[in-house]
């Protein structure tokens, strides 16, 4: 259902200078639907961010409009919006891009999130490590807050709205939402137990809504030209656009705003040019690196949206697509992310905690040569008893693309392994020499 042919919105202006002022957003009618929804009636901005079909752009692809809709009322506790700007998975850069370039954007998504949601003091958690984008997102918040578009009484309404940035410090584990919200509140960034979810119980034990950056950047042009200009793109389950983060073996590496269900094929060969040197496709990491890989058939079967993934056996995710040319040494790539997964667990759940470390343990002892064949079938069993046994998703992360490049390549890590030899049956012995221990 993609239409052509389309422009992208979100990163329309990224590459004009000084695209990150105020001046230059509002010259291109910035703020102008902060100012509109204002003079709405709450109810009805949630009816038009459901009805619009946005999914959630962090990982999960949840209906935007139907969380909100969860959203405890009358609980006697404030409302939280939170904006989870902490983008860790590997192969995923997105955020980041939107934050340095248009932090506006984000600012006025922010803003009518919070009035369709009752929210007067919403928080944006952003990785500690952009510094760029915090010194920009810093500065636009600071201009807004110069003109009343923040503060008490904005636009000149009654409603009052604070805005506070937070930095992480590097944690992985804090790009999963209850564990950036224990980050905001002062304590470890240990993930919390769900139920209840944010919504109901969330910051400081108050309803709160968990949003990805690319989400709120999309409200703005959803208020501005209506549902239905907004679901002339995508799927009729994946409406819209989605910026996917290409990187890897290809020639042109970079950030892509395309409709969802755009073919895979089109994003490696037309956007991203093709693999670097002409070489073979051996797998795609379709959603960030948490994601099981596709090979063969399925890339060349695959679209970008969320339904089309899940049939092939993995996950949009993040919408970090990862191209893996024909000489990749699949074991060596294994090794580097369970490296990765056993660095960032927290520490809080045993098979997490345990299961990323036996992992990294397991495929390191593979890459060396010192692996025996069973240890691959350990490796399988190790990541069956991860899956869906702890408070988050990392334990997940980690078991799913192990499991996964196992499966598809598992040829090449027996190949570094010590195939042990089949048992060989002992000969059966003479009756007399069994009988008289041997001599005859």
């Amino acid at each position: 259902m993609i239409k052509a042919p389309f422009e992208p919105f979100l990163t329309r202006y990224i590459h004009e200078p000084n695209a990150w002022t105020l001046d230059h957003y509002e010259k291109r009618g910035g703020y102008e639907q902060a100012r509109a929804a204002l003079e709405q009636a709450p109810a009805d901005l949630v009816k038009k961010v459901l009805a619009s079909g946005l999914r959630g752009r962090g990982g999960a692809g949840f209906p935007t409009g139907r969380k909100w809709s969860f959203l405890a009322k009358d609980t006697g506790k404030p409302t939280y919006l939170v904006i989870n700007g902490d983008e860790s998975e590997p192969g995923t850069f997105k955020d980041r891009y939107l934050v340095e370039f248009d932090p506006h954007q984000l600012l006025e998504g922010m803003i009518i999130a919070a009035f369709a949601i009752g929210c007067n003091h919403a928080f944006c958690y952003l990785r500690g490590e952009f510094f760029e984008g915090y010194d920009r997102l810093k500065a636009a918040l600071n201009e807004i807050k110069a003109k009343g578009y923040v503060g008490e009484k904005i636009f000149g309404s009654n409603f009052d709205l604070k805005i506070t940035l937070v930095r992480g410090a590097g944690a992985y584990i804090c790009g999963e939402e209850t564990g950036m919200l224990s980050s905001i509140e002062g304590n470890r960034g240990y993930p919390k137990l769900k139920p209840p979810f944010p919504a109901v119980s969330g910051l400081f034990g108050a309803p709160t809504i968990v949003n990805n950056v690319e989400t709120m950047c999309n409200l703005p042009h959803i208020l501005k030209n209506g549902v239905e200009w907004y679901r002339q793109w995508g799927t009729e389950k994946s409406p819209g656009f989605k910026i996917f983060s290409i990187s890897g073996h290809v020639n042109r590496p970079g950030n892509y705003e395309v409709p969802l269900g755009t073919p895979m094929m089109d994003m490696i060969e037309k956007y991203a040019g093709g693999v670097r040197g002409g070489k073979k496709i051996k797998a795609v990491i379709p959603g960030g690196s948490s994601t099981p890989l596709l090979t063969g058939e399925k890339i060349r079967l695959a679209r970008m949206d969320y339904e089309s993934i899940m049939e092939l056996g993995s996950f949009l995710g993040s919408g970090g697509i990862t191209v893996l040319d024909e000489d990749t040494d699949m074991v060596d790539a294994l090794w580097n992310l369970m490296r990765f997964y056993h660095h960032e667990s927290c520490g809080q759940r045993t098979p997490c905690r345990e299961g990323t470390g036996w992992l990294e343990k397991i495929i390191e002892r593979v890459f060396a040569g010192g692996a025996k064949g069973a240890d691959l079938d350990l490796v399988l069993e190790i990541t069956n008893n991860m899956r869906g046994r702890t408070i988050c998703a990392l334990a997940d992360a980690a078991a799913m693309p192990a499991a996964s490049y196992i499966s598809e390549f598992r040829p090449e890590f027996e190949s570094k392994s010590q195939v042990e030899p089949a048992p060989v049956e002992p000969a059966p012995a003479l009756a007399g020499a069994a009988a008289n221990g041997g001599n005859a």
